[in-house]
């Protein structure tokens, strides 16, 4: 974990959550995907405004699969945690001027823990990042 960050960087505010119903159906339908197991990535840009944050991301877990709420929020929590410290990946959508409606929905078949979901989600943001903006590669 970086130790000199500054207060706030590891928060998950309210404000960064997908919740509007209006947004969550225009990510579903215009918005543009990938797969990395065991998440199906759905993104899309949107230019900035004052009541659009950074970025807002929504977390799924199908309950077809998962059939007791206690496994699929067991998954949501993993997901939250390891999105919470790894987003700084997506600070390239602060310098552009950006900010993109993710959703991550999870496609495994069974519970994984969270020291292989994390390597997972990190390498999904990371190919987001590199997918939207190419030319910030190191």
């Amino acid at each position: 974990m970086i130790e000199n960050a500054p207060k706030g960087t590891f928060t998950f505010s309210k404000s960064e959550r997908l919740n509007k119903k209006k947004l969550i159906k225009e990510l579903f339908s215009e918005g543009s995907s990938f797969f990395l197991y065991p998440f199906k990535v759905l993104y899309l840009p949107k230019q900035r405004s004052e009541d659009l944050p950074v970025h807002q991301v929504l977390f799924s877990v199908p309950k077809k699969r998962f059939k007791r709420a206690v496994q699929r929020n067991l998954i949501k929590r993993r997901l939250r945690e390891a999105y919470r410290l790894n987003r700084l990946a997506l600070q390239v959508f602060e310098t552009h001027g950006e900010s993109v409606l993710l959703a991550f929905v999870y496609v495994g078949k069974e519970i994984q823990p969270y020291s292989s979901l994390e390597p997972k989600l990190k390498g999904a943001l990371e190919r987001l990042s590199d997918k939207l903006h190419p030319a910030n590669k190191p």
